[in-house]
């Protein structure tokens, strides 16, 4: 098993991505745990797992008491902490103009001052443990951007540059700091994104899909448990030379031409 012995902590663990990784880590001999603001929905998940491989801790990661809660409870269930995966993340389908400041805020404050945060915390426990591996969830947006997200891939560009500086500063300690770039996953937030969009278009949810796929070189919308091998790697020792490094997981469409894109 390739995270024997490791204890991680995802935020945004409950569902998507997050709760696929999280099987994934488990499946991998890791002891997990999760953090959302939705209780019920960790609990749900976690209920499919042996006692003793997985915690959960309800919190909001834009909430400085929240952050610390979480990685502590992640610390005290494992006894170390090994492992952060920065998931949790939200967006608001607006151009800049129509993005009010306090919306603004509120996607600054869970996509990039969360992640902040969590690093912040968690990297003294991870020195503790003699080194550890932290993985940051982008987007493609972050080096693209996505038509009225104005927002969102403001902040997931600003986590590029975060987590490039400490895999620099930390590095020498033997922590390594990476990030993953997917593309488009089902999830809960794709998946309300689809039907927004789909409305504004006028046309069925499955003509929408097909519309946003349509792109891609592999013609398909990825599912989550496509990319958690991605995020065993980057967690593992089979990665140990590897930080300040970014993963595009988007089925190829950021090699396209924009012309392509445009149809």
């Amino acid at each position: 098993m390739r995270l024997q012995n490791k204890v991680a902590l995802i935020t945004g663990g409950g569902t998507g991505i997050g709760a696929a990784v999280a099987e994934a880590f488990i499946s991998e001999g890791a002891r997990v745990c999760i953090a959302g603001r939705r209780l019920e929905e960790l609990e749900k998940f976690a209920r499919r797992f042996s006692e003793g491989r997985i915690t959960v801790c309800a919190a909001d990661v834009s909430n400085l008491e929240d952050v610390r809660q979480m990685v502590e409870t992640a610390a005290a269930f494992g006894g170390r902490l090994d492992i952060v995966v920065n998931n949790a993340a939200m967006g608001v389908p607006k151009t800049v103009v129509d993005t009010d400041l306090d919306v603004w805020q509120k996607v600054l404050d869970t996509n990039l001052t969360g992640p902040f945060l969590v690093i912040k915390y968690a990297i003294p426990h991870m020195l503790r443990a003699g080194g550890g591996s932290i993985i940051n969830v982008a987007s493609v947006g972050a080096i693209r951007g996505i038509p009225f997200a104005a927002a969102y891939c403001a902040t997931k560009s600003g986590l590029l540059g975060l987590s490039r500086q400490v895999a620099i500063d930390y590095g020498p300690q033997k922590i390594r700091s990476n990030v993953v770039l997917p593309g488009a996953f089902r999830s809960e937030m794709f998946d309300r994104r689809l039907e927004e969009t789909a409305v504004a278009a006028g046309v069925r949810v499955e003509e929408r899909l097909k519309t946003m796929a349509a792109p891609s070189p592999l013609k398909r919308i990825a599912l989550p448990k496509e990319i958690a091998g991605l995020f065993v790697y980057l967690a593992g020792d089979e990665s140990a030379y590897t930080t300040a490094s970014e993963f595009v997981c988007d089925a190829g469409v950021s090699a396209l031409d924009a012309s392509v894109l445009a149809g």
